[in-house]
């Protein structure tokens, strides 16, 4: 089959149905140049790029891949790039210290239905309970992400100390050699890399952990920094709108964004299209990112919870 030839006709197809044809020509075209981690809660943002959504309401967007969320916030901050897929820890952390980050669109969403992430180890490991990662040595990737949250948050939950936990960081497409070789005893990655992993036959799952946290809540968000949100407040509108649809019709239409997601990530279109999709945000409201505040507050990561509305761009 012509994988090429497929995603054309499927791109060309979708296009009409996203982002109705916009006005590009009178508007001002503003260049954006963007970062996240090579997983699946960047699929609206891929696809949009592919379909041209973003350029027909004047956007030129391009994206790089980065190996952890703070790698990520650390560019933005230093203007490297205009927006950034964050995940909720560091960005969180960057206000508690008056780093001016602000969310423009919702990224990946966990719930009880759809978990972003899942907890590996070898097929022969004994880890399997929260009491079992007591004095373990993990790989994360970043010592402030929300992976080494949801296992600390798994750990505390089931009155475990988590300070005995062991965290290295370890880019997270690396993670699975690096627990098939011993090099950590365990490890925590979203889709696809999770089901790339477990394909490979060398890790298992252990637990999906993300309940330790909440119910719901949201894992990655879209940030800018506010001085550059509100003096390009039009084109962030613009970006928020486009995120905002291609997030809806990418929940309801997985089969069409295998290729986008596969080309990032660099895995297999076949693993991608059986595992679990991340379910994208189509809104942003505070109560899906309070619950993490809490949690970090509750580490003593940060001197004090504060009002999830602050992160907010509006």
């Amino acid at each position: 089959m012509d994988h090429s030839l497929s995603r054309r006709t499927v791109l060309a197809g979708a296009a009409a149905s996203l982002i109705a044809p916009g006005r590009a020509s009178a508007q001002e075209r503003t260049a954006i140049t963007m970062a996240g981690l090579p997983e699946d809660s960047a699929t609206p943002v891929l696809y949009a790029i592919d379909t041209g959504a973003f350029k027909r309401v004047g956007l030129d967007v391009t994206i790089q891949g980065q190996r952890s969320g703070s790698a990520v916030a650390s560019g933005v901050a230093g203007g490297a790039y205009q927006i950034g897929k964050i995940s909720m820890y560091p960005l969180i952390e960057a206000h508690a210290k008056g780093i001016p980050f602000v969310i423009i669109a919702g990224g990946g969403l966990s719930t009880p239905t759809n978990p972003l992430a899942g907890l590996m180890a070898r097929p022969d490991s004994p880890i399997k309970t929260p009491a079992d990662l007591a004095g373990k040595t993990v790989g994360v990737g970043s010592l402030t992400d929300m992976f080494s949250l949801t296992m600390r948050a798994w750990m505390d939950r089931h009155g475990v100390d988590y300070t005995t936990l062991k965290m290295v960081e370890i880019p997270i497409s690396a993670l699975g050699e690096a627990i098939a070789s011993g090099r950590v005893d365990a490890g925590a990655a979203n889709e696809p890399i999770l089901s790339g992993a477990l394909a490979t036959g060398k890790v298992r799952l252990v637990s999906h952990m993300e309940d330790a946290i909440a119910p719901r809540f949201l894992s990655t968000a879209w940030c800018a920094m506010r001085s550059w949100a509100d003096a390009n407040r039009s084109a962030c509108e613009r970006f928020a709108k486009v995120v905002r649809e291609t997030s809806a019709y990418a929940n309801t239409h997985s089969s069409a964004t295998v290729d986008t997601i596969a080309a990032f990530t660099s895995i297999d279109p076949a693993v991608i299209r059986r595992m679990k999709r991340t379910e994208a945000a189509t809104s942003l409201d505070a109560a899906s990112i309070q619950p993490v505040i809490d949690l970090i507050a509750h580490f003593k990561e940060i001197p004090a919870a504060f009002p999830a509305k602050e992160l907010i761009w509006t």
